[in-house]
């Protein structure tokens, strides 16, 4: 199997939670509400892999020997992603840490926001689009509901005011088994021979990979970013992994360094799961940041297979963009 079909726009809209003529109100900030927009944003990315994902999955079972667990395992991935959009069901049953990005004008209440956001995550739960998957990190209580009821940890909700006049919310969903194999370094480090440059930075993610072996659900996507601190160094390389793989980097240096070390990847031998082959990574999204003179740290995203990310675009007395 080479290729994926799936359901038609049409299809998809005729589950949607969002009344036929839906139509955003952008006059009255004040009284935006987001719920069911973020709800139905919720809905198609858990169960419907962006197309360029879908492209280098199949991409990748047409470079693998024809009966090999490689092409087998890609295969099964792809009639894994068909069943999920046709039957409005998680793409895997891990729907991971849940990541909101959202970007609106001048005037709008961060603080409504984050509970209508809050809100239609309990919902997609309740609905059982999203596994309740926040849980007390001591005891493991579960509350059921996906929200983390003291410090608002859970969803993750970034927020940042722009002077366009319409609202922007990008989801992500991070698996847990490739959360976990992510990694942070400090350069130089003696260990890996790595110094404060890209042959440095490369030998990091290559280690990396090689660590994870098939455990992060690869083939994985990596999010990569040279510099920052600790913290500001992990959100970016999370934010990375939006990045369309049909995208170039927009740095020609970067761009470069991402496909040589798509290439070096590929010719570990690890492939999809761990199971041997071609296809360890679909791709790799770098990107240089300032940092203190006393610090240089790589930090790395992995993003499973399953790479569930989604734009949702609101511009006013107009009907809502899925990207």
């Amino acid at each position: 199997m080479t290729e994926c079909s799936l359901t038609s726009l049409e299809a998809v809209e005729a589950h949607s939670v969002l009344p036929k003529d839906w139509r955003v109100d952008l006059g009255d900030l004040s009284s935006l509400d987001l719920t069911l927009s973020a709800l139905e944003l919720i809905r198609r990315a858990t169960s419907r892999l962006p197309q360029d994902v879908i492209t280098a999955l199949a991409r990748g079972r047409a470079s693998e020997a024809e009966g090999s667990r490689a092409a087998n395992t890609l295969g099964t991935m792809l009639e894994n992603v068909e069943l999920a959009d046709r039957h409005v069901a998680p793409l895997c049953q891990d729907t991971g840490t849940v990541i909101f990005w959202v970007r609106h004008p001048f005037g709008a209440s961060q603080r409504a926001l984050k509970q209508q956001v809050r809100q239609a995550v309990v919902e997609a739960t309740n609905r059982s689009w999203l596994r309740p998957n926040c849980v007390a990190a001591l005891s493991g209580k579960n509350p059921g509901n996906n929200l983390d009821p003291f410090k608002e940890g859970h969803p993750v909700i970034h927020f940042e005011e722009w002077e366009r006049p319409e609202v922007e919310i990008d989801i992500m969903l991070k698996g847990g088994g490739c959360e976990n194999v992510g990694g942070q370094y400090r350069l130089p480090d003696v260990t890996l021979g790595a110094g404060r440059d890209l042959k440095g930075v490369r030998k990091c993610i290559i280690d990396a990979v090689v660590k994870a072996q098939g455990q992060g659900c690869a083939p994985g996507i990596l999010g990569v970013a040279i510099g920052g601190d600790r913290v500001t160094g992990y959100e970016k390389s999370k934010e990375l992994l939006m990045r369309r793989l049909d995208v170039a980097n927009p740095d020609p240096r970067m761009d470069e360094f991402e496909k040589a070390l798509v290439a070096d990847l590929n010719t570990l031998g690890i492939g999809p799961m761990g199971y041997s082959g071609h296809t360890t990574v679909l791709g790799v999204s770098v990107e240089e940041m300032f940092r203190h003179p006393a610090s240089f740290y790589v930090s790395i995203s992995y993003m499973c297979w399953s790479s569930r990310r989604m734009t949702l675009r609101l511009q006013n007395a107009s009907p809502a963009i899925f990207e």
